[in-house]
């Protein structure tokens, strides 16, 4: 039996949203600045819309991600949350099968997926029609669907880091999200959203900067990102540390370049972590809090 209800899994969502747009990311969206015409509260919005499809009890995965893009397009007007609804689907479902292990409840929902699972996966990237996706000469998500998506992300796994997670029972999120979240444990959560999407950034080439503008700019950012990973550790909360971070998330939007898969990483990170209670202090919350300043 899930220990969680499904108003609780809603609002770990929610929250771990809240908390990544809290966070002064650079290059992407967040409470500080907007950017790639998009402004935080959409974000803040599309988390609540999408809040009831990710929790829904006993749905399929692929109803999920479908229902969850479709109410965030319904709320408001754009795809601003598909790469967190993939990687959260499936550690929605995952929690609802146990109160121990949390990775081995996500591998045997992945081992579950269905032709009818991809089906519903295939409608809604093509309905939220991602920037930078193009063409791929197998699995096409303009084609039919095929009968595994597990197949289907696997062909995609080299290119994009969130099909990835699906081939490897979330290995990223497992192995190096929650490592890093439980580093800064004694922090404020937007402070952990921080250093896990810096940690994400300055690790690997970030995917939707690859598909987007190749991989050059994303190796470049991803190298950029290393100092910045090592001073959140004991800068997070330093007028300095944010200055110079807000320096460089200016100096990406002035470019276009938005780390987008490093966002999405983050979110299911935080996700994660409030299910399998890595963070003891970031522990599933009773209210969904209002947006609060970030120190410093």
């Amino acid at each position: 039996m899930s220990p969680y209800t499904s108003q609780e899994i809603a609002a770990a969502f929610v929250a771990s949203c809240r908390d990544e747009i809290e966070a002064p990311k650079p290059g992407n969206v967040h409470a500080f600045a907007g950017g790639h015409d998009m402004e935080a509260r959409h974000f803040l919005d599309s988390a609540r819309a999408a809040a009831p499809a990710i929790a829904a009890p006993g749905a399929r995965v692929g109803t999920r991600v479908r229902d969850g893009v479709e109410a965030t397009l319904t709320a408001v007007g754009m795809n601003t949350n598909l790469g967190i609804i993939l990687l959260c689907a499936p550690l929605a479902r995952a929690a609802e099968m146990t109160d121990d292990d949390l990775r081995a409840a996500l591998a045997g929902t992945l081992k579950t997926l269905d032709a009818r699972d991809t089906a519903d996966v295939y409608a809604a990237i093509a309905r939220a029609s991602p920037g930078g996706l193009g063409r791929a000469a197998r699995y096409d998500v303009h084609d039919a669907a095929p009968a595994s998506l597990l197949e289907a992300m696997g062909e995609a796994a080299e290119r994009d880091m969130i099909a990835r997670q699906y081939v490897t029972d979330f290995a990223d999120i497992f192995e190096t999200g929650l490592t890093m979240a439980a580093q800064m444990q004694a922090r404020q959560a937007k402070e952990i959203a921080l250093s896990v999407y810096l940690g994400f950034l300055s690790r690997f080439p970030d995917t939707h900067i690859v598909r987007k503008l190749g991989l050059d700019v994303a190796t470049s950012v991803m190298r950029e990102a290393q100092t910045f990973a090592t001073r959140v550790q004991s800068e997070a909360a330093s007028t300095v540390f944010t200055a110079d971070l807000l320096a460089f998330d200016a100096r990406l939007k002035a470019a276009r370049i938005n780390p987008g898969t490093s966002a999405d990483l983050t979110v299911a990170t935080l996700f994660a972590a409030r299910l399998s209670r890595v963070l003891p202090n970031v522990i599933l919350p009773n209210v969904i809090l209002p947006m609060s300043s970030w120190d410093g």
